[in-house]
């Protein structure tokens, strides 16, 4: 269970996991984060709530972390959860750019792209256990 002295450790295991498990669906169906990124793209319902999930859960993980800046992994949570706010707030205002641009990226090396996911995930579980000590 988290607790105030190890969020940072649980936030960063569950990004992994996350990371983990999106890599390991891309590398079970090629292309089907460059097909999400179309169907997002073709609905501005979709952009909406993709923007709108993003900022949200970016601005909680920014918020909930704490900020120590003598813990390199406290930092990089915060960042982060800055970046996703950012990135959730460029979907909402500008996400057919936005989004193009994103399925331009990951549509070419799709399994490169899976395969770097995973090892950042892992990498991120180990830094998550090692911090909590699990």
């Amino acid at each position: 269970m988290g607790n105030a002295g190890n969020i940072t450790g649980w936030i960063t295991f569950f990004i992994g996991l996350y990371a983990i498990a999106a890599g390991a669906g891309e590398f079970r169906q090629p292309g089907y984060w460059a097909k999400m990124a179309q169907e997002v793209r073709a609905s501005s319902a979709l952009q909406f709530l993709t923007g709108l999930l993003t900022l949200v859960l970016g601005a909680t993980v920014y918020l909930v972390n704490p900020w120590n800046p003598a813990d390199l992994l406290s930092i990089l949570i915060t960042v982060i959860g800055a970046g996703m706010f950012i990135e959730g707030a460029l979907i909402l205002a500008a996400g057919d750019w936005f989004l193009n641009f994103a399925g331009k990226l990951i549509g070419s090396g799709n399994r490169l792209w899976a395969g770097f996911s995973i090892i950042l995930g892992l990498a991120a579980v180990f830094a998550a256990i090692v911090r909590l000590q699990m």
